[in-house]
């Protein structure tokens, strides 16, 4: 049976089809509702459902279907206009644009028929006493369509140049076109100026800001404003996200991805909407999507990738190449067929611009959770051709001396890429006969690079040494193997063998059988190794361990101190040899010793000319300072150690530096630099394999600094990115609470109320678990007032009931009486009648005795006074909630009983923010006024006239700049002269 059986109920099945999401269901409900409506037989209800079908299939993929409904309500209109009311007649001429916009868009329908439209529209306007504002801006999109700029130019002036009235777009629209046409006509800064009323929310409709946001990102990309670009994409693409008659923005994003390098994240952008790749009801915004798959396709291939499968129609498996195929052919005959119409090349000429760009950004992080990016196949570089004689041989042989020379400078000066040189080394060598040194260095750095698989090739390096006629380095090839063997376990072993080289390096250098730089590399080896142990021992490290180690950082130390000159490997010795002590003062508790320890090793590794050394200490020195509260030194170590590593930072490292960073800055309230760290840990957690760790970390700050600027939509999308990766586990509970706090605040400032509540409720969930309690009951309120917010007013009083039980358990006797005010408000306006009156008056009742029994308790003066503040809060808004409910509807007596419990209750307030002093002063004002308007309601203008001059007298010669006081001052000559007026109509009567 159907639920529409008159008028009434089928207006408000239309209303509630509206609130529906856009769809093919939306729209069925639409038609099926035309079909009630026909059999009401009344012209207006069908007249309305008309022009609900428009409305829905103008909003959704089937626009092609706007056609037929329109021309219904056109030939009604002609037939008898006196059907349609004042809002649909109104609404039949605002549709006219629609239908022009529409048809440009269908390639189908003639431009004449466009043309012709055009002029009819023209007519119509003129016939019903419009401007020409919207004919122009109608002409303005033909003459843009075409490519025909002279006449678009000439509309487009006519356009502005014509006045404003009920037929214009809504100012965000117009200025969405306006600036479209100025980014299309290359002035990028002219567009962002016009738009900029509505990226600021000045202007707004159902489609805007959605629109100017996407339009707003290559220009903002073109004039290298990067950080309002990504702002504007993770604003405007939660937007569009899920409005289905959105395309056009949609490719706009996905476009974003790739020219900032962010291509995985347009795959995923791609993969959230397949029926874009289908859906055909309206061409134009399919075209504009079909580019932009070519163009992130093609880039994919680029990058040799075109194997990778990606998400396309449905139907089968694609790979970038096959797609990039598909969309681009699909394009191209999409524009062909508006070209075919129009008569110009230039909807395929911008097509074929749109699918060439470049990247205008090599790499811009988001924030929000993406793959890594994807890497560029490397192709193998053609091989040489082989010269007669297979002299490439005798070239490689040639060369090994220079590789030799560059291998042994890159090394002795300890620079990153040393043992790449050296494998470069080995390479040329093959087949060579070397001298035994040169293949004792060569195997010794084969064996660095190895790690523990190359423990072997050390001993083989100490033969070739020794062979060489160089013992000292022997010893120290065998003492980094025993190191080598320690790393993986074997410290015991490690100990008995660098115990016999340690003895053997000492006697050798006393007899000057080796020098300074060997015998530093075998005694660093062994503090190394007793590092080792150190770290290996049980919370309780034993003395003689922590001594051991100490004595052989020191001996290090002694016996290079004076020796090092220019030499960077002893002087790296040193260095090491003060970071090691640095590390034993830590672990013996001396903070302050091991601070200073590391800045002296930092320091000595950045005086050597080996700043990447330094990063490691200049860390640890940050935790330590963070410990002893010194902010300012934690910070200025944590730029120092991104500064000093620079390029050869690993991704994990730079991602932990940032983010530590993001902390200590978010610390000292500077969260906008914070947040500039945080999105640079995110990025460098995901480009290193770790974005359900650290980059969830780094997601969940970067969210929280948003957060604290008021940018609010970004930092929401920034969230709900971290939380599938924020665990208890990994993270801790607190840690999932937080972000879920934080989105919620987001949430209800972005006023999607239900979706706050839902995540304060989950919050709350977690928190309800934890022995303190106030997070819980905190969590408890804010879902309370979100679900308010959103209507659910049954389920706000639950919750505030049981934040209530919460804060009372707690003694939070503020958060109780708020919850009670709350649920007295939910109260008067969910319960009909005398009975919801009742109810939020005995709740309110209940605040207030709650509020004097605390009174009552307490001692402390500053306690008093912050619930004396509430207690007369609770007493104004006792009078404002029964002046509420004295309906209009009422009799009298009851209207008149009311007024004055509100009154007495308001008198109270004043008297209770009197006691306060001058710093409720703007409080006790503002309940004299509204006393006042109650004796003006009950017919006391002498009464009302006292109050309004007792709030006059009260501000006299207060501050002129206070707007409070501005504010009341005006109210209470308001006031005076409503009195006055009422006095003299009293008068008139008597």
């Amino acid at each position: 049976m159907s639920d529409v059986t008159d008028f009434d109920s089928l207006r408000r099945a239309m209303a509630e089809n509206s609130e529906e999401p856009e769809g093919p269901a939306r729209n069925a409900r639409a038609e099926q509702l035309l079909a009630e409506a026909e059999k009401l037989g009344i012209p207006l209800a069908v007249i309305e459902a008309l022009g609900h079908q428009l409305k829905v299939y103008n909003y959704s993929s089937e626009k092609d279907k706007m056609f037929v409904p329109f021309a219904r309500l056109l030939r009604m209109w002609d037939e008898r206009p006196e059907d349609f009311d004042e809002y649909e007649t109104h609404s039949l001429h605002w549709v006219f644009k629609w239908m022009s916009s529409g048809m440009l868009d269908q390639p189908h329908i003639p431009l004449a028929s466009i043309e012709k439209w055009l002029g009819e529209m023209e007519h119509r306007y003129r016939l019903a006493g419009h401007s020409e504002r919207a004919v122009r801006s109608a002409e303005f999109s033909v003459a843009a369509h075409v490519g025909d700029v002279t006449r678009a130019e000439r509309a487009y002036g006519a356009w502005l140049a014509a006045d404003r009235d009920s037929m214009a777009d809504c100012h965000a629209c117009e200025l969405h076109g306006q600036g479209w046409w100025q980014a299309e006509r290359g002035r990028d800064t002219e567009a962002l100026e016009l738009w900029a009323p509505v990226l600021e929310g000045e202007f707004a409709c159902a489609h805007e800001p959605h629109t100017v946001l996407a339009s707003s990102l290559t220009p903002l990309l073109r004039l290298g404003r990067v950080d309002e670009a990504r702002a504007n994409h993770l604003r405007g693409f939660r937007l569009v996200r899920a409005m289905e008659s959105m395309r056009g923005a949609y490719a706009d994003h996905v476009e974003f991805c790739v020219l900032t390098g962010n291509e995985a994240r347009g795959l995923e952008l791609l993969a959230e909407r397949p029926a874009y790749f289908t859906d055909a009801g309206h061409p134009r915004s399919k075209l504009e999507f079909m580019a932009v798959v070519a163009l992130l396709m093609d880039r994919l291939t680029e990058l040799g990738l075109s194997e990778q499968r990606v998400p396309g129609p449905a139907g089968r498996d694609w790979t970038a190449g096959e797609l990039a195929a598909h969309a681009r052919a699909q394009a191209l005959a999409l524009a062909a067929g508006f070209d075919g119409r129009n008569g110009t090349e230039h909807v395929s000429e911008r097509a074929r611009a749109r699918m060439e760009q470049r990247p205008l950004v090599e790499r811009l992080p988001l924030g929000v959770r993406t793959a890594a990016r994807p890497k560029a196949v490397a192709m193998p570089a053609p091989a040489a051709a082989a010269a007669p004689g297979g002299s490439e041989g005798a070239d490689a042989e040639a060369d090994l001396p220079a590789l030799l020379a560059e291998a042994r400078r890159l090394s002795d000066t300890l620079q990153p890429n040393a043992i790449e040189a050296w494998a470069a080394v080995s390479r040329a060598a093959e087949g060579v006969e070397l001298h035994a040194l040169d293949r004792a260095e060569i195997v010794d750095h084969r064996a660095m690079d190895l790690g523990p698989e190359g423990i072997p090739l050390f001993e083989e390096a100490a033969e070739l040494y020794a062979a060489a006629g160089d013992p000292g380095e022997a010893l120290a090839a065998r003492a980094r193997g025993a190191y080598v063997g320690a790393l993986t376990g074997e410290v015991p072993q490690a100990l008995t063998a660098i115990a016999d080289l340690y003895d053997r390096v000492l006697a050798l250098y006393a007899e000057d059988g080796t020098g300074v730089r060997q015998t530093a590399a075998v005694l660093m080896s062994r503090a190394r190794i007793l590092m080792r142990r150190v770290h290996e021992a049980d919370d309780a490290v034993p003395e003689a361990v922590l001594a051991d180690a100490e004595t052989a950082a020191r001996e290090v130390l002694a016996l290079v101190d004076g020796r090092a000159g220019d030499d960077v490997r002893l002087a790296s010795r040193a260095a090491e040899a003060q970071a090691m002590l640095a590390e034993l003062a830590a672990l013996t508790g001396d903070v302050e010793g091991a601070a200073e320890l590391f800045a002296r090793a930092s320091a000595e590794f950045v005086g050597a000319g080996l700043p990447w050394f330094a990063v490691e200490y200049e860390a640890r020195l940050a935790g330590l300072a963070h410990h002893l509260g010194d902010t300012a030194e934690a910070e200025r170590a944590l730029r120092a150690a991104l500064e000093h590593g620079g390029p050869h930072l690993e991704a994990t490292g730079r991602a932990q530096l940032h983010l530590q960073l993001a902390e200590v800055l978010g610390g000292r309230g500077l969260s906008e630099e914070a947040a500039e760290h945080a999105l640079e840990a995110a990025h460098w957690a995901d480009e290193a394999g770790e974005s359900r760790t650290l980059g969830a970390w780094a997601r969940q700050q970067l969210g929280g600094f948003q957060l604290r600027q008021g940018r609010f939509a970004e930092a929401a999308e920034v969230l709900e990115s971290a939380l599938p990766d924020l665990t208890a586990e990994t993270h801790g509970d607190g840690a999932v609470v937080q972000t879920q706090w934080w989105l919620g605040d987001c949430l209800s400032e972005l006023g999607e109320h239900r979706e706050a509540a839902e995540r304060r409720l989950q919050a709350a969930e977690i928190a309800r678990h934890w022995p303190e309690q106030h997070d819980h009951a905190t969590l408890a309120h804010l879902a309370a007032e979100s679900l308010g917010h959103a209507g659910l007013h049954a389920e706000a009083d639950q919750a505030y009931a049981r934040a209530g039980a919460l804060w009372r358990t707690l003694g939070n006797v503020h958060g109780l009486v708020r919850s009670l005010r709350a649920r007295a408000w939910l109260a008067l306006r969910v319960e009909d009648g005398e009975g919801g009156a009742d109810t939020a008056s005995r709740l309110m009742a209940s605040a207030v005795e709650e509020c004097r029994a605390a009174l009552e308790a307490v001692e402390d003066d500053e306690a008093r006074e912050r619930l004396s503040a509430e207690l007369g809060q609770t007493h104004r808004q006792f009078g404002d909630l029964l002046a509420r409910s004295a309906t209009e509807d009422a009799e009298d007596e009851s209207i008149r009983t009311a007024l004055e419990e509100a009154l007495s209750q308001m008198t109270r307030a004043v008297a209770v923010f009197g006691s306060l002093g001058e710093d409720a002063l703007h409080s006790r004002t503002g309940a004299e006024l509204a006393a006042g308007w109650l004796e003006a309601d009950l017919s006391r203008p002498a009464e009302a006239a006292a109050r309004a001059r007792a709030v006059l007298v009260a501000y006299d010669g207060h501050d002129e700049d206070d707007e409070a006081a501005q504010e009341r001052r005006a109210e209470a000559g308001q006031m005076l002269q409503v009195v006055q007026e009422q006095a003299d109509a009293e008068q008139d009567r008597a």
